[in-house]
């Protein structure tokens, strides 16, 4: 029978986890909550433009920024003390704290609804964000302690759906509340009740032990955010994932920012229209979040980073040409528009945005989470909403000036946006380009075999580490490299290597040229030099030992120089296995590889990994054992 996955097949899917109790009190307590948080700021929203109307529109402007400034500005202010509070003591007990205090919040702002307060209201609405930004840190830290290895990247892309769902239908229900009969009234019992919920919810939320009992809390807002950002920049790849984090929200409160005035003066739709575009934004970010744990084989998979940030500008650029036949003049109704020629190019457009979001932000979270020792890991994540915060309030800040003070039509805008990705992406791609190389090689092996993959457990996350496989075909290390989320460094033949063309491309996935001792032994040497260092900084290496194709289907014998690395540097040694192969263009069944039109596409194919063997007991002759019984009677 075929192997399905890098890892043994799962028992269920991670929608299974929605029946655990140790993460769904935690999934509906945050659901609640993100519900609740965008009711409530709609709503206010929506009651402060109607009713600072009268003032002009200007003053109607000022009291809705005021809102989303009083909103965000508690993230600045309580979110390293935050950080530090959720470091310190056992996270289900802090969130049910932090829960009954937005009880009592929601409470007081029933009040105020029902007797028409609304500068008390804003009062409570930084109220609000305060209490969601003590929130915050523990939201993302307790997932580690709860959830299994191999459940954080499903775990975390539910969260994530659960979010822009709950986020979408706060929005809608606090527009729809407000303006209907009795609104204040019926937000006052709606908000009140969101509460209630996800206190009662919170209270069956598993314990989660202190990760820093010993932490001394630092009371001094100043020095504490300066020791926050400090340990966030420590460690530079998180600091980086964190940048990477900011600048999804960037663009994403961009585009929510800047719909309704695309509904408006592009497609010329009355103002239902506009939920259906940020409905269809926020479900594809949901879908995508979804998606990753499928497309990762529940591993963590910093591939996917990529290909979602690629995808964000293709469709953000397309997004920009997209528009609605419709003509300035009485706006159309949600039906009106759906009829219109080109609106499903811009619904498909927003869609799949939101979806490249979503395949973009949960690996990242994931990485923060994974990587991230547990005492600090709380105040990482205080920093990581810091820079959110800030990268949110930029965004408005460039949206207000090019939209506002130059004038720019908003498809040119999002044209811009789409730019500004597309060059951070390509930032992302110079400074790790092992992801952009695996996303690309990863794509055309899927488009020429089928693969399947046995055992890839047992090449280590981290660590030096060397790999060895029967030589079969030209993609062999194509597929090899396809199938690890680690870098892999190949030793390959100098030939290969100084080939036209793709000599860079070789350079930049960390390739060691090698050449036999009689040949050139210079060249020998500097490679073994190589190989050891590579080794001793952690690399994973792959070799070949064969030293060349093989010509009848059959493993040859592995030369001596597998020793050689071996005795200088005793690391493990995983044996591979390619199935399958044999027979394909690339491979000389037949005659010379590349010489003779292929018989088929998308053929069956098998990588298969075995145990790790210790150094001291691998020999040339027992690794080709190794490999020649993983591989059984195929080629």
């Amino acid at each position: 029978m075929l192997p399905s996955d890098a890892n043994p097949k799962p028992d269920s899917s991670q929608w299974a986890l929605l029946k655990t109790r140790r993460f769904a009190p935690f999934f509906w307590t945050q659901f609640s909550g993100a519900f609740n948080d965008n009711l409530f700021k709609t709503a206010l929203a929506v009651l402060l433009a109607y009713a600072a109307s009268a003032g002009g529109e200007g003053h109607a402007s000022l009291l809705v920024n005021l809102a989303a400034g009083l909103f965000i500005a508690p993230f600045f202010i309580f979110s390293p003390l935050a950080g530090q509070l959720a470091d310190k003591f056992e996270k289900s007990a802090l969130i049910r704290c932090i829960k009954l205090a937005e009880v009592c919040i929601m409470g007081a702002a029933a009040l105020a609804w029902v007797l028409d307060w609304p500068y008390v209201l804003l009062a409570l609405l930084f109220a609000m964000g305060a209490q969601s930004a003590f929130f915050g840190p523990v939201k993302y830290s307790l997932l580690p302690q709860h959830l299994k290895s191999e459940e954080i990247v499903g775990g975390n892309g539910l969260v994530e759906m659960g979010t822009f769902v709950s986020i979408l239908l706060g929005t809608m229900a606090g527009g729809a509340l407000i303006v209907a009969d009795h609104g204040r009234f019926l937000v006052a019992l709606g908000v009140i009740l969101a509460a209630l919920i996800g206190w009662w919810v919170s209270t069956r939320i598993p314990a989660a032990p202190a990760a820093a009992p010993e932490l001394s809390i630092d009371w001094h807002p100043i020095r504490a955010t300066r020791h926050t950002l400090a340990a966030a920049r420590a460690d530079r790849p998180v600091f980086l994932a964190i940048v990477g984090i900011s600048w999804f929200w960037f663009i994403g409160a961009a585009y929510l920012t800047q719909m309704p005035l695309f509904a408006r003066d592009v497609l010329h739709c009355e103002a239902g229209a506009i939920s259906l575009l940020l409905a269809l934004f926020s479900v594809g970010i949901a879908i995508g979040s979804l998606l990753c744990e499928r497309l990762s084989s529940r591993r963590i998979n910093l591939g996917l980073i990529p290909l979602g940030a690629l995808g964000m500008s293709l469709f953000g650029f397309d997004l920009m040409g997209a528009q609605s036949a419709a003509a300035a003049g009485a706006p159309l109704s949600m039906g009106g528009f759906i009829a219109t020629p080109g609106a499903w190019r811009v619904l498909l457009d927003l869609t799949l945005i939101g979806l490249c979001g979503g395949l973009y932000i949960v690996p990242l979270f994931v990485f923060i989470q994974v990587r991230t020792p547990a005492p600090v890991r709380s105040r990482i994540i205080a920093a990581n909403n810091m820079l959110n915060a800030l990268f949110m309030v930029a965004s408005a800040g460039m949206g207000a000036l090019l939209l506002g003070a130059l004038a720019m039509p908003i498809p040119h805008f999002f044209g811009l946006l789409a730019l500004a990705n597309l060059l951070a992406a390509l930032v992302i791609y110079y400074r790790r380009p092992f992801h952009l190389l695996r996303t690309i090689i990863w794509t055309l092996t899927r488009l020429l075999y089928r693969v399947r993959y046995e055992g890839l457990a047992h090449i280590p996350e981290q660590g030096a580490t060397v790999l060895v496989c029967n030589h079969v075909s030209y993609v062999d290390a194509l597929l090899i490299y396809a199938a690890n989320r680690r870098p892999v460094r190949f030793v390959m033949h100098a030939d290969y290597y100084r080939m036209p063309v793709l000599h860079w491309l070789f350079k930049a996935g960390g390739m060691i040229p090698i050449d036999s001792g009689r040949k050139n032994p210079t060249l020998l040497k500097q490679s073994l030099e190589k190989v050891s260092a590579a080794l001793a900084q952690g690399d994973l290496i792959c070799l070949f030992p064969e030293g060349h194709l093989t010509r009848d289907g059959e493993i040859d014998a592995f030369r001596p120089g597998i020793e050689r690395i071996l005795h200088a540097n005793p690391v493990p040694v995983v044996p591979l296995a390619l199935r399958g192969l044999w027979g394909s263009v690339f491979s000389h069944k037949g005659g010379t590889a590349l010489t003779r039109w292929p018989k088929r596409f998308w053929s069956r194919i098998e990588l298969a990994a075995g145990e790790m063997i210790q150094p001291w007991s691998a020999t040339a002759e027992s690794l080709r054992a190794a490999v020649l019984r993983l591989r059984g009677a195929r080629g």
